[in-house]
């Protein structure tokens, strides 16, 4: 069925030693979203050896270059993540930031590379209609959202994940569809396609006391670190009121608790996310929780500031596409090693957001080891993780525009992305922002609760 299997793979082969070398050169130096500038620097020289001329996006790291095929079609695009997480445990850290990539975003930048050596070669591209869009993409993993913070409020960012910032810089504006290929630490599949996974809302909570003296003067301060822990216990017993069909995750961290062991702490701070299926079960649980973090706040005389934004929306593969992604996936390995999957994932992406907006793409492919952002996770098996994800990718690229793109025109004509366009998106996104001072006081004890925007 799909004949040029073997030209895509000798497409890629020259290119293997050039993506095995990236895979351990931007492992050697993880960096977190929107501080990608080595991995940044890295991509743009290896793009512009193979004679791509990029569009930067300037004032965060990431970039995009179109192969043009020289014939009318579509545009899809192909892209590569270049943040790593946070994991100070594992015991090839960046011992200053406790960066890794214990996600495995280095074996895809390191497959991007092989995607845009193998389509210079004219015996795969001259069979091609439309345009590919090669994109270097930061910031996948939601961390640091304090960063972010910052980073929003000085206007060089207007979102947090790095994919929703390039959709409202315009960069898949003439995009008609996407896909990306995401590494897999599976051990029962070799290539993997995804039902859907959750959205997610992103919180910061800053909690606001008194400071005091605590040994001489406990009872003249008021304790935001323990209004903070009140609130974390509000939010566990919350949860037997989610129910399982909306798998609603939320999982606080504490990211200031206090400045000195003398001092009744004056300030706390969360970092949260509210996941779940959909985006009305992600508002209905964040409304309940932003009511325990305003109960805790007044329990103990505290005042809280709930800052809420769009994380990523769920994702919602395009059917079509993932059939062929399977059939593609079983003609490159065997049957038994490709795995459709029938559950639910509770992970969140910006993939997601992609995918609201048009026929998007998002399976995974074997090569690591270890539990995903854990201190064990490693790649094992570059040449899965690489060079079969390039080929995979590769082949799915040419099924796609073949023919005069036929494919890609029929996903899109049946395609049903949940926003009709970027624009409804973007409305979206700005009903759910909000920041909030959630607890008042009126001079005479008494306290007005405000948690809804």
């Amino acid at each position: 069925m799909f004949d040029f299997i073997e030209q895509v793979k000798k497409s890629v082969e020259p290119h293997h030693a050039m993506m095995r070398k990236a895979e351990r050169d931007i492992w050697a130096s993880p960096e977190t979203g929107f501080r990608e500038w080595k991995t940044n620097a890295y991509m743009k020289e290896r793009f512009e050896e193979l004679g791509y001329t990029l569009t930067m996006a300037g004032n965060i790291p990431g970039f995009y270059t179109d192969f043009d095929t020289g014939r009318p079609g579509p545009t899809v695009a192909v892209m590569g993540e270049l943040d790593s997480v946070l994991c100070a445990d594992h015991p090839e850290s960046d011992p200053e930031t406790g960066a890794v990539h214990a996600c495995g975003h280095n074996a895809q930048c390191a497959a991007l590379l092989g995607i845009a050596g193998a389509l210079k070669d004219p015996a795969l591209s001259e069979n091609l209609s439309g345009k590919i869009r090669l994109v270097a993409v930061p910031a996948e993993e939601l961390l640091e959202l304090g960063f972010r913070s910052e980073l929003k409020k000085k206007g060089i960012i207007h979102y947090f994940g790095g994919k929703v910032e390039f959709l409202y810089r315009g960069y898949f504006d003439d995009v008609d569809a996407a896909l990306m290929v995401h590494t897999s630490n599976s051990t029962n599949s070799l290539l993997g396609i995804p039902l859907g996974s959750n959205g997610c809302i992103s919180k910061t909570i800053t909690f606001t006391g008194k400071a005091a003296h605590a040994g001489g003067a406990p009872h003249e301060g008021i304790n935001a670190l323990y209004a903070a822990t009140l609130g974390i216990h509000a939010i566990n017993a919350l949860r037997e009121t989610f129910q399982d069909k909306d798998h609603i995750r939320v999982h606080p961290i504490l990211t200031v608790g206090g400045s000195a062991v003398n001092v009744i702490p004056g300030t706390a701070c969360l970092e949260s996310y509210v996941r779940g299926a959909s985006l009305e079960s992600i508002l209905a649980a964040n409304e309940k929780v932003n009511r325990a973090l305003a109960a805790s706040a007044a329990a103990m005389g505290a005042t809280v500031k709930l800052s809420d934004l769009m994380g990523y929306f769920p994702l919602h593969p395009d059917t079509n596409m993932s059939e062929l992604a399977r059939q593609i996936a079983c003609t490159l390995v065997d049957e038994k090693d490709v795995k459709v999957y029938t559950e639910w994932g509770t992970g969140s992406t910006d993939m997601g957001d992609i995918a609201s907006v048009m026929p998007a793409l998002h399976p995974y492919c074997a090569g690591a080891v270890g539990t995903s952002h854990g201190s064990d996770f490693y790649i094992k098996d570059p040449e899965g993780a690489v060079i079969r994800s390039a080929v995979f990718q590769v082949a799915i690229l040419y099924a796609m525009l073949e023919n005069g793109a036929k494919r890609t025109e029929d996903i899109c004509k049946n395609a049903r992305p949940h926003y009709k366009s970027i624009k409804e998106y973007f409305e979206m996104t700005d009903i759910v922002e909000m920041e909030k001072e959630a607890v008042a006081y009126d001079g005479k004890g008494q306290a007005t609760l405000s948690w809804k925007k």
